[in-house]
């Protein structure tokens, strides 16, 4: 039976290769971390397939999704490398610092939603949290076993999904102030009378 050329059949035995040949399983935390990457990039990439995306955010949103490209390829190099560099860490910075300029400041919690673009945005922010805590995770599981295990996680790249998952806070917020949606403001519930 025929099968796509894409598919060359060398997973069927639950492995998966990086970069240089190495072949992990595809449970490996690394993997864990790679996917979540190319998870987060998915969902930018339906952000920016949205005609109603604010013109402010489509073209720093195009340059986190090559980012995010060099980040899946530091990740799955084991031989240390880095691709990414701060100088990627201070453009988020520099987004950061302009929309946080342009946005009412806040004084409680926010619900995730608003608008259909900014409950996306907001869904990559979590995704990119998530992918923070396998990065965070996979860099301490080869810490523990010791300096000739540790194939080196570039520390940028933690640096950097940190400062995205604030940007893409922030991003959300902007895409709901473009379309007039209230944020809506979550506070701790009063504790109930006895």
């Amino acid at each position: 039976m025929a099968r796509p050329r894409i598919s060359t059949g060398t997973g069927d035995d639950g492995t998966t290769g990086l970069l240089k040949g190495k072949r992990v399983p595809k449970s490996a935390m690394r993997i864990h971390a790679i996917g979540t990457i190319d998870e987060l990039n998915a969902i930018l990439g339906v952000v920016l397939s949205e005609s109603g995306l604010p013109a402010q955010l489509r073209q720093p949103l195009g340059r986190v999704q090559r980012a995010l490209f060099t980040v899946g390829a530091d990740l799955a190099s084991v031989s240390g490398g880095s691709r990414l560099s701060a100088l990627y860490i201070g453009e988020l910075e520099q987004w950061g610092v302009a929309m946080e300029a342009a946005l009412p400041s806040l004084s409680a919690f926010i619900l995730p939603g608003g608008s259909h673009i900014a409950a996306l945005l907001h869904q990559a922010r979590a995704v990119c949290r998530r992918a923070e805590r396998w990065v965070v995770g996979l860099s301490r599981e080869e810490h523990a076993e010791g300096p000739e295990c540790n194939r080196g996680v570039n520390p940028e790249v933690r640096v950097y999904l940190n400062r995205l998952s604030d940007c893409l806070f922030l991003a959300a917020r902007m895409a709901n102030r473009e379309e007039a949606r209230e944020e809506v403001e979550v506070r701790s519930p009063e504790p109930e009378a006895a």
